[in-house]
């Protein structure tokens, strides 16, 4: 497939480790193209899904298939008439706007989960597109069944097709300047939906020798194959997929739903013993909030296998348009100085949200964030440190105190969560002041770093102080050297804390997928026993 590439970087520097190269279709009909997007992440048994399919080819060919444990192919269709569109500069922002190609009719027989779709067409080249969207549950007794909510607005706040995410873009004064605003009426970029799987995680596997120039090995392979640089960071593929995945082989029954679905249809959770989180799981609108916490003072359990919950974002369009302001916050949003500043789309932790992350899963990424990679913790312990190994979770686990656990498969990074805390007599506690639940048990932990030090070993940092210069900003109004000093330096942790009938449990990191896909004994031990519990 001839993919179209435009070019940006996070510093306008040319080191390829640096450089985003980002898809977009080409408005040259000669360019042998083929993309498309469905008009919502979900649907419903007996829905039908509207496909937008932009392509140089006269036709093309579509496979359905569930993709859980076992493939199961549920659609094929052949020679699907196809036609080229043009698309706007500001796709990423505000939407191919490509017409309706045909429509998918959800089967009432399709089992809830994740369905990949892949596209095939021949315009002098094999052409070659996947895309994937959920079937939500349909009615019936859901006792004893998982319910999976797929981290989507993560996945949209990192997909940089067309050009801009909330992280980077062609937006902005400068043309180089992440989106406030993003679409979800465009497709997902290479490596979001499906990766081959050599794919580099974002944790080293290897140490680096003493001297060594910092790197970032899953950046270098996708600029070298041709993936967004994101597709480690969020997505289908590299998070939820291999959750269900084990999930399923494991026995367990699983319902999905999307974030979207959290919002605006709450409902959906009613009547599941168990929520669970996997990944990256970064970016939550306050509606989504107040269904986890009120699911949970209901009796409701969270497992929540995931890290960095840090921005309050705002949907539009029944979730087709994400709203996260970040940086410019206090300069741009619209909700800024109105009687709804509560809404303002800046890190939960602000004194503007009145909502301290803690609140709704014990952990936050203000007080948690980088580990093994780069110049953060490159060389750390890549596991949690035991400190409460007698806890139900770890039993059968065989852990002592002071273990690691996950050491070997890299559970503890990318991004990991925390709280303030203090050690008394070789065990942590939690002090409350950031909004973590009085009850909060910390079980395990370990260090992390929201500053990336830069050695002189000759490459340039990619993070360097800027989150720690935010986090400063965010919670004080100013990044004085004190500041920055108290911020650089946070923690992952493993955590529980009861909320009226119900109780939550956070592996606060990104990577606890990586001990379920490398086999990890002890990891898969504490999932089943939190899974297990939570079922009963």
């Amino acid at each position: 497939m001839s993919d179209i590439w435009g070019g940006y970087s996070r510093d306008g520097e040319p080191p390829a480790v640096h450089h985003c190269y980002y898809q977009r279709a080409s408005n040259d009909a000669k360019v042998a193209q083929l993309w498309a997007y469905t008009d919502a992440l979900s649907y419903a048994p007996g829905d039908s899904a509207r496909l937008h399919v932009n392509s140089s080819a006269k036709q093309f060919d579509l496979l359905i298939y569930r993709d859980g444990a076992r493939e199961e192919i549920v659609l094929q269709r052949q020679n699907i008439a196809a036609e080229f569109h043009q698309t706007p500069e500001d796709c990423s922002v505000n939407g191919c706007g490509w017409p309706v190609t045909c429509e998918i009719a959800i089967d009432p027989e399709w089992s809830s989960g994740a369905y990949v779709l892949e596209l095939r067409a021949e315009d002098g080249e094999a052409l070659v597109y996947h895309h994937v969207f959920l079937v939500r549950p349909g009615a019936g007794d859901k006792k004893g069944r998982l319910l999976l909510v797929a981290a989507t607005s993560t996945w949209t706040a990192y997909n940089d097709w067309g050009g801009s995410n909330h992280y980077e873009g062609i937006t902005g004064p400068e043309g180089r300047q992440f989106s406030p605003v993003l679409s979800l009426l465009r497709p997902w970029a290479k490596g979001l939906v499906k990766l081959p799987g050599d794919a580099p995680r974002i944790p080293l596997r290897e140490t680096p020798a003493m001297g060594s120039p910092l790197r970032y090995p899953h950046m270098e392979w996708a600029h070298a194959n041709g993936y967004s640089k994101k597709y480690a960071s969020a997505g289908w593929a590299s998070y939820d997929r291999p959750y269900l995945h084990w999930l399923e082989a494991s026995g367990y029954a699983v319902d999905m739903i999307s974030e979207q679905d959290l919002h605006y249809r709450s409902d959906l959770i009613d009547g599941y013993d168990c929520l669970t989180f996997i990944g990256h799981n970064e970016y939550w609108s306050w509606q989504m909030r107040d269904a986890v916490d009120n699911y949970v003072e209901g009796g409701g359990h969270v497992a929540r296998f995931a890290g960095n919950f840090l921005w309050q974002i705002r949907f539009e369009d029944e979730g087709r348009r994400q709203g996260c302001y970040k940086y410019i916050a206090r300069e741009q949003d619209p909700l800024r100085q109105t009687d709804e500043s509560h809404l303002t789309t800046i890190c939960w932790d602000a004194p503007e949200t009145g909502r301290p992350g803690a609140q709704t899963f014990g952990l936050s990424g203000t007080r948690g964030v980088y580990a093994g990679w780069g110049g953060c913790s490159p060389r750390g312990a890549g596991g949690f440190t035991i400190y409460r190994p007698e806890h139900w979770i770890f039993e059968g686990a065989d852990v002592y105190y002071g273990d690691i656990l996950g050491r070997a498969s890299r559970v503890f990074g990318y991004e990991v969560d925390g709280v303030d805390h203090v050690v008394r007599d070789g065990l942590p506690y939690a002090t409350g002041s950031d909004g973590a639940p009085q009850n909060l048990e910390i079980l395990a932990l370990g260090l992390c770093s929201a500053y990336e030090a830069d050695h002189g070993n000759g490459a340039k940092p990619f993070i360097g102080a800027e989150d720690a210069e935010f986090a400063a900003m965010a919670l004080h109004g100013e990044a004085t050297p004190e500041l920055v000093d108290k911020y650089k330096r946070g923690s992952g942790m493993i955590a529980c804390f009861s909320r009226g009938e119900g109780e939550v449990i956070t592996a606060g990191t990104c990577e606890w997928v990586a001990g379920l896909i490398d086999g990890d004994a002890q990891v898969e031990q504490v999932t089943r026993n939190i899974l297990n519990r939570f079922l009963k």
